[in-house]
């Protein structure tokens, strides 16, 4: 139960890796936590904050999730047993889980985007997923339209009480 109530504050100041580009390049539908099979190396690693997951992205291999072209650095104090930085890696999430967002996949355009990488309050490699369709050039054009605007409102509003 206590789980739920942390996931906010499990993810704040230990994020190893945010995907920016995805809430503008993709319309997110639902987000879900799932944990990360790592070797040693590749932990050491994403301690030292050298991963990537801009180019990432979750899909199906033999019935469970996996975790493409991910990018984390070698450990530069890793020995000829270092692990091959975009390899394909498993997550680890309940059955009844995967076979929900496997259904969903199924529909066109959906697809399954990583927003954000990092360490929970017990340490353990999280990555946080996104079911997600992609968004058409108008909405893109949309969304920085209403970005400026944000901003411009904040600066007017600024100027004014100063």
């Amino acid at each position: 139960m206590s789980g739920k109530n942390n996931a906010t504050s499990k993810e704040t100041g230990s994020n190893i890796a945010v995907n920016r580009k995805a809430r503008f390049e993709f319309s997110i539908e639902e987000e879900i936590e799932a944990g990360v099979v790592l070797t040693g190396t590749e932990v050491k690693s994403l301690r030292a904050g050298k991963a990537q997951i801009t180019d990432a992205y979750a899909g199906e291999k033999n019935g469970e999730l996996w975790l493409f072209n991910a990018y984390i650095a070698e450990y530069a104090g890793g020995n000829r047993f270092n692990h091959e930085t975009n390899r394909p890696r498993k997550l680890l999430l309940h059955k009844k889980q995967i076979r929900k967002l496997l259904g969903k996949l199924k529909v066109k355009g959906v697809t399954l985007v990583p927003m954000s990488l990092y360490f929970n309050s017990r340490g353990l490699a999280k990555i946080k997923l996104a079911l997600a369709t992609g968004k058409k050039q108008y909405e893109k054009r949309d969304t920085i339209k209403n970005r400026d605007w944000q901003r411009d409102k904040a600066r007017i509003m600024r100027n004014k009480n100063g």
